[in-house]
């Protein structure tokens, strides 16, 4: 498995979005989906980003079977592979979300005040 596939499937473990992803990686969203897609290298800083955000370690990312995932969450007896906690939201997802939002409430007074301008 190539490490953008990895990396799409720890992501999607930890229910991150792309776009999350890459405004924590201060990418654009086209940008980190390369990565994804295999489409573009990874360099060592970037995967070590990369895993900052997904609260890994990069071997963890390296190493990744989702196979063993997989395994452990259908056989509590094992003890191999990685689970991702997916409970909580992290303080930088939280403080990015509250961004997007107040962002959002931003466009909408302008898109309001635009529309009554066009009405009178």
């Amino acid at each position: 498995m190539e490490i953008g596939t990895k990396v799409k499937k720890l992501r999607e473990l930890r229910n991150f979005t792309q776009e999350f992803m890459a405004a924590s990686l201060e990418m654009t969203p086209s940008g980190y989906g390369k990565i994804e897609r295999n489409e573009s290298e990874v360099t060592y800083q970037k995967l070590e980003k990369i895993a900052e955000v997904l609260g890994i370690k990069i071997e963890d990312i390296v190493n990744f079977n989702e196979k063993m995932v997989f395994n452990i969450m259908n056989n509590n007896t094992s003890n191999n592979g990685y689970v991702v906690n997916n409970n909580s939201i992290s303080d930088n997802e939280k403080k990015l979300y509250e961004q997007l939002i107040e962002q959002l409430r931003e466009e909408n007074k302008l898109l309001k005040s635009m529309l009554e301008k066009v009405n009178n």
